[in-house]
């Protein structure tokens, strides 16, 4: 045992401190769980600094088996070699210590029973989310109408002769028939139109007006969603008091719990639980466990959950998959041979055995991923680009973006030093020449919205910062724009941080451009409901950003005609597939990578693989 030295960091971590691999936060708890517990044992102290700092990197813990007799940081000969004790000697010690417990205990760390070491916080959102949704999995509701809803399913999702299975009846008799129902799929496989019919079903099935929310993780999500219901629901083939119980407005999943700005508190507990009898959550990816396990506590029993969402995604800026964790390989598409019986009485379809019937978790009934695409054709290079991505398959995948066949996808290697600008021209140009010559607000920002670019780093050659700067010096040398001011006329902006008194959100994207009643002033123009504008003096907004190039992260919930994929020349611990995918995705019509292969390889190979209890605690 090394003992800890007078400044309280262990003479063998102080040099990782140093070097940033632990930052003040880890080496602070780690410093209090020593004092707390009256230790001055290195490997208490190295235990707390990793569990702070996994937590800090999006885990909900630490897996000692994982890292029990490894480096802490591995290929680096500019820091000393430190290696985790044994597993076995290591828990041992953390038992022993009076600020680890195990389950059930109100300890700060908590030691389970697969060597998994957790802040308790993290600890209890688990627990907690994982015993809401077993409990809920377990509910099935009875049909008021049986009659009723076979004529809805076949009115809504037509028999169109396939031997395929419609995936999208399935899910909307899984809405009606449990309390819970989760829907995932890609872009285009139709979760938001088969939702908004789910939503008249219920309607229909229903003897009172149903109290309905639809909520998603962003401002920007929200929007979509709201739009996308809108749009739907004028084409469903139902009277209009069916169609007047479908609400028409979506809200953030923030204001839905009542969370206000940098507060950790919630309006709403099961104390007081949430007053809806359905609630939607769209883009369910990007929940994380905190909010995911506040939001289940804060759901009244009887009420029904509909989670949309695409697991392959990208998984929450926060701590935790739950998304992924919740759509195991095992419970997608895998149903009990009474739910199966059930489907086949209603619909008189069959729906494919389970290859592991009589293990099954009452959770495999409520887990239905969409597979039919009907935004991109057989023929698509996106389509097919994302589906090999998501396989890792890294040879398929430089097949396909070196294949002449497919005129959605174009490859670009980076240009020699010095000659950015000059690669970069004519697509820049071409992408962003066009929204200035719109004539109305709206007009530009729709046009803006056709093409974006994403980056999948901040900072660096190939981060926004520096991508948002070529534009503008691209767009000035052709005079289309002059950014000799802070709010220059036709300046992209994107909201950062949420102001719920102007109702602007955290990924809102506007354009500063003149107003339309006084020329000679500018104005921040916002998409508002009903295919309005909304303006706003620029001095009023809230925090904000170019966003001519945005990061991947900050793409998700957006859709774009083209876009502009622009990767590092250096790999990077955030390049996995599920952000190639992400960024892939985004795109309705074309896509442009800018990278070299040996980069687009190493991210494809590599996944998220955070670190969970929470997909164990589900089964």
């Amino acid at each position: 045992m090394i003992p800890i030295t007078h400044n309280g960091i262990p003479a063998t971590i102080k040099p990782y401190y140093q070097a940033g691999v632990f930052l003040a936060i880890d080496i602070h708890f780690a410093g209090l769980m020593s004092r707390l517990s009256g230790s001055d044992n290195a490997d208490l102290f190295l235990a707390a600094a990793l569990v702070s700092k996994q937590t800090n990197s999006g885990h909900s813990c630490l897996d000692l088996a994982q890292v029990a007799d490894r480096l802490i940081v591995e290929h680096d000969e500019s820091l000393p070699q430190l290696r985790c004790p044994h597993l076995l000697p290591w828990t041992t010690i953390l038992k022993a210590a009076s600020v680890v417990g195990s389950p059930g205990d109100f300890k700060p760390l908590i030691l389970d029973r697969s060597s998994r070491l957790y802040l308790f916080r993290y600890w209890n959102y688990e627990q907690t989310l994982a015993r809401a949704i077993r409990e809920r999995a377990c509910i099935h509701n009875t049909v008021a109408d049986m009659h009723t809803l076979q004529a809805g399913l076949s009115r809504l999702f037509p028999d169109q002769g396939s031997r395929s299975i419609d995936w999208r009846k399935v899910a909307a008799f899984t809405a009606i028939t449990r309390n819970m129902v989760v829907v995932c799929g890609g872009p285009g496989t139709g979760k938001t139109t088969t939702v908004a019919k789910i939503i008249a079903l219920l309607c229909e099935q229903s003897c009172r007006q149903l109290h309905i929310a639809f909520a998603a993780p962003t401002g920007k999500a929200a929007d979509r969603l709201q739009k996308t219901i809108q749009t739907v629901k004028k084409n469903l083939p139902y009277p209009e008091t069916i169609l007047a119980a479908i609400p028409e407005t979506a809200v953030t999943l923030h204001r839905l719990m009542g969370i206000a700005a940098s507060s950790a508190y919630t309006r709403f507990s099961p104390e007081n639980p949430l007053p809806f009898d359905v609630i939607v959550i769209d883009e369910a990816s990007m929940v994380d466990l905190s909010l995911m396990a506040k939001f289940f506590q804060a759901i009244r029993p009887e009420s029904k959950i509909i989670m949309l969402g695409d697991k392959d995604q990208l998984a929450s800026v926060e701590t935790g998959t739950v998304l992924g964790d919740i759509c195991k390989a095992e419970r997608v598409n895998n149903f009990s041979a009474s739910f199966t019986a059930e489907y086949h009485s209603t619909t008189a379809a069959n729906l494919p055995p389970s290859p592991s019937p009589g293990t099954l978790s009452p959770l495999c009934d409520c887990i239905v991923e969409l597979k039919e695409n009907y935004r991109f054709g057989p023929n698509s290079g996106i389509a097919k680009l994302g589906t090999a991505v998501n396989r890792g398959n890294q040879d398929e995948t430089m097949m396909i973006v070196g294949t002449k066949h497919h005129d959605d996808i174009r490859w670009l290697s980076p240009p020699k030093q010095g000659r950015l600008q000059e690669q970069l021209h004519a697509i820049l140009l071409d992408g962003f020449n066009r929204y200035m010559k719109a004539t109305r607000p709206d007009e530009a920002l729709k046009i803006f919205e056709r093409f974006r670019i994403l980056c999948a780093l901040r900072e660096g050659p190939s981060g926004i910062k520096t991508l948002n700067m070529e534009v503008e010096k691209v767009l000035t040398k052709h005079h289309i724009i002059q950014p000799n001011t802070r709010w220059y006329c036709g300046r992209p902006i994107m909201i950062t941080r949420n102001d719920y008194t102007l109702r602007l959100f955290n990924g809102d994207v506007g354009i500063i451009l003149p107003d339309t009643a006084d020329p000679y002033n500018l104005q921040a123009f916002f998409p508002g409901p009903d295919n309005t504008m909304r303006s706003f003096l620029p001095e009023r907004l809230p925090e904000h950003e170019t966003v001519y190039a945005m990061t991947i992260h900050k793409s998700q919930g957006s859709e774009f005609d083209e876009v502009f994929l622009v990767l590092p020349q250096q790999p990077s611990p955030v390049l996995t597939r599920e952000l190639i995918y992400t960024a892939i995705t985004r795109a309705r019509k074309k896509v442009t990578i800018w990278g070299t292969e040996d980069i687009f390889r190493f991210a494809v190979s590599r996944c998220i693989a955070r670190t969970s209890g929470l997909r164990e605690a589900l089964d």
